[in-house]
């Protein structure tokens, strides 16, 4: 199936009023969600090509791969076998990410009319309106998922071979209708697929910037196999927009690097060590990094609702700008090819990478990614759990440690239930983040971590109880005397065969007294030491027990019945 026909069983809307085509561009409009940014939105296609939707987001917080429109785009006879170079732009939402892509397109259509990296050429007329991806004003997200250009540009490169160049944009990051989950595999995702990852940033790379590329490319990571040796991603591009220090370093290409490697990637020893690891972590999961710091574009770009992308709107610095950016990305002398542990990607093969990627993120693969809050939330609550639980072990050995002596049962009891509530309330007395509701479940896994303590000091304490301690020897030392009574017995009224068969009432017991100190003695056969303790502990609830409260009871009727008639006896003269 062709492109062509993939957008048109997509169903397109009419075009609005809005719409605007530049010349000899075929006017289409878009279909589907596509990307918004801080520009009034534009609905075109040039040429036949428009944005197609590759990656849908689902209501689910879930991701599906469109594979027919990715098919599309990559298994066409022109481009499957051919080796690919994917730019992806990602940051956040409103940013102006598919303003930017637009420039990238007017490029990849006009390259040919660009003679030199500063000829301006290839951005057209003054008056020429900039269509491609859309691109709109207002505060509402309009973009889900990732989108590619439906054109493969295909660039010879220096080296005479062709190559398909594909241009990719992103859902916006940290609207207030992601999750950290939604940034993060949205973010991983373009940056596991595209060889060159383009991270649109605002004014200046804040140390919030640093550690959201840390957890969303850490994320990436974990979901790519190979050896820990290969760099998992492969170029990375700072772009700095509205950048507001020019005296301190210049617009462009050189300053950017300076300024990245000055102050943004910079390690010194007296940063803290998690802005240190945040550093180190860059450079170990790109292949190259670099910075380019562009001026803000005017204010009718950004404040105007009648602003269409004219070139006359946009500031002199900015455009600039673009004639630098533009070629330094996609000059076929600096297009980067995509590679995975250093074997180029075909058109083929990358359709390959999508599916394989969707699936793990659509897995219990990898642990879900935390925000800032609820990693700290998680921390703190651990740590209240933590003191609790140390709290209660204190107060319990202080109790009945191994050095104290035997508690009845009642006794134990009454005072872990005491320690448990004093506990629990040093617990919900803590100041924690996440609120009561997120706090419940560390209070659970606290609850049970005191029933599992209190178990192994019940068995410590009747550990200490010296009729437990002694009641195996005991019960065996019983059965033998029984076994030697009944023996005699019987040996006296002249049964021997019986009296003989008695009789191994009293081996047996005796061997298992000392197999069984042995086994104490040394701590082997533990198991088998187990089995003769539960069975000298039935024999004693269900016989010794039994017939000692028997003889207990008997005795004490007796006793009774003694003292009744010594007091009812007639007194002698």
């Amino acid at each position: 199936m062709s492109v062509q026909d993939v957008v048109r069983q997509r169903k397109p809307q009419a075009a609005s009023e809005t719409d605007h085509a530049a010349p000899n561009v075929t006017k289409s409009v878009t279909p589907g969600n596509v990307e918004m940014s801080i520009y009034p939105q534009t609905m075109q296609s040039i040429n036949g090509a428009r944005a197609i939707q590759i990656v849908n987001a689902k209501p689910d917080h879930t991701f599906e791969l469109d594979e027919e429109a990715l098919n599309a785009i990559l298994c066409s006879e022109e481009v499957r076998n051919k080796k690919v170079a994917v730019l992806s732009i990602a940051g956040a939402f409103r940013k102006g990410k598919s303003f930017l892509l637009d420039f990238l397109l007017r490029y990849m259509e006009r390259s040919g009319e660009a003679a030199t990296v500063n000829d301006a050429t290839w951005m057209g007329q003054e008056e020429e309106p900039l269509v491609g991806f859309q691109w709109r004003s207002g505060t509402k997200r309009d973009t889900t998922g990732i989108l590619m250009w439906s054109k493969p540009f295909i660039v010879t490169l220096p080296s005479s071979e062709e190559v398909a160049v594909l241009l990719m944009d992103t859902q916006g990051a940290f609207d207030n209708q992601s999750t950290v989950k939604d940034c993060a595999t949205v973010f991983a995702l373009s940056t596991m697929v595209s060889s060159m990852q383009v991270y649109n940033l605002s004014m200046l790379v804040n140390e919030n910037d640093l550690q959201h590329l840390h957890l969303f490319t850490d994320y990436g990571r974990l979901a790519m196999e190979g050896s820990s040796d290969i760099k998992p991603f492969q170029s990375l591009c700072f772009l700095v927009r509205d950048w507001s220090n020019p005296d301190e370093y210049p617009y462009g290409l050189k300053d950017g690097e300076r300024y990245l490697n000055e102050e943004v990637l910079k390690i010194i020893d007296s940063q803290h060590e998690e802005n240190k690891l945040v550093r180190n972590h860059i450079g170990t999961c790109f292949e190259s990094v670099s910075c380019f710091l562009m001026p803000h574009p005017g204010l009718k770009v950004a404040t105007s609702k009648s602003f269409t992308g004219q070139l006359k709107d946009i500031d002199s610095e900015f455009k600039k700008s673009l004639v630098q950016l533009v070629p330094y990305l996609l000059d076929p002398k600096n297009i980067i090819l995509k590679k995975i542990n250093g074997n180029a990607v075909t058109g083929r093969g990358l359709v390959e990478l999508f599916k394989a990627y969707i699936k793990i993120f659509g897995s219990d693969v990898l642990p879900a990614p935390k925000s800032v809050l609820e990693a700290t939330a998680e921390a703190n609550n651990l740590a209240a759990q933590a003191a609790a639980i140390d709290k209660f072990n204190h107060d319990m050995e202080e109790l009945c440690g191994s050095e104290k002596p035997y508690l009845s049962a009642d006794r134990l009891q009454e005072s872990h239930d005491r320690v448990k509530a004093e506990c629990l309330e040093q617990f919900r007395s803590t100041r924690k983040l996440g609120g009561d509701s997120y706090s419940k479940t560390y209070e659970e896994k606290l609850i049970a971590q005191m029933a599992e303590s209190y178990e192994a000091y019940v068995k410590r304490n009747e550990a200490k109880n010296i009729i437990n301690a002694f009641r195996t020897p005991g019960v065996l030392l019983i059965v033998m005397a029984i076994s030697y009574f009944v023996s005699s017995v019987l040996s006296m009224v002249g049964i021997e065969s019986l009296s003989r068969t008695a009789i191994f009432g009293l081996y047996i017991p005796l061997v298992l007294v000392i197999l069984w100190a042995y086994i104490k003695y040394s701590g082997k056969f533990s198991e088998v030491g187990q089995m003769i303790d539960n069975v000298t502990g039935s024999i004693w609830d269900e016989v010794v027990q039994p017939a000692y409260a028997k003889l207990m009871e008997r005795g004490l009727q007796q006793a009774v019945k003694l003292s009744t008639q010594g007091l009812t006896k007639p007194k002698t003269e």
